[in-house]
């Protein structure tokens, strides 16, 4: 069983665990789910969201009928490692929706990029255009993903 800091009963994990799957599960519905009543099932997510383990929620979209079927790995180093050096390029990075996904990493790059795309003349756009011209960036080293064999933003609860 996965460890989180907030203590969480059966029915808490299982509230949970449905609303990953489906966040237009109706309050109704999701009490009968787990067999509360709508008020007591009410009040137990409207607790998880003060105590932020229900961050937000939203709707996904299909890559490829949105039209953006690609997905990159783009690994970047920077010049510079100081906080404003990261605090610029992470600001920077921010106003670009091509890009889905940014991680600072430990290790010889500098930060993990996910990267959705059209097509190759697309990426190429992105990769010249938007990437290798990011603050401080010295480095871009991009790995194309061929399919998707495993991909969820459900966590284990």
């Amino acid at each position: 069983m996965s460890r989180i800091a907030i203590d969480l009963d059966r029915r808490d994990r299982a509230i949970l665990n449905l609303l990953q799957a489906d966040g237009r599960l109706s309050n109704v519905e999701l009490a009968e789910r787990v067999n509360l009543s709508p008020s007591a099932c009410l009040r137990r997510v409207k607790l998880l969201e003060e105590r932020g383990l229900i961050a937000r929620y939203v709707m996904l979209l299909d890559e490829k009928a949105a039209g953006v079927p690609g997905v990159a790995f783009v690994l970047i180093t920077l010049d510079q490692q100081g906080r404003g050096a990261l605090d610029t390029f992470e600001a920077a990075i921010q106003r670009h929706p091509e890009v889905t996904e940014c991680c600072l990493l430990a290790g010889a790059a500098d930060y993990m990029v996910r990267v959705a795309y059209a097509d190759a003349a697309d990426f190429e756009r992105i990769h010249t255009e938007i990437l290798t011209q990011l603050p401080g960036v010295v480095r871009v080293q991009s790995t194309l993903a061929l399919r998707s064999v495993k991909k969820t933003t459900a966590l284990p609860i």
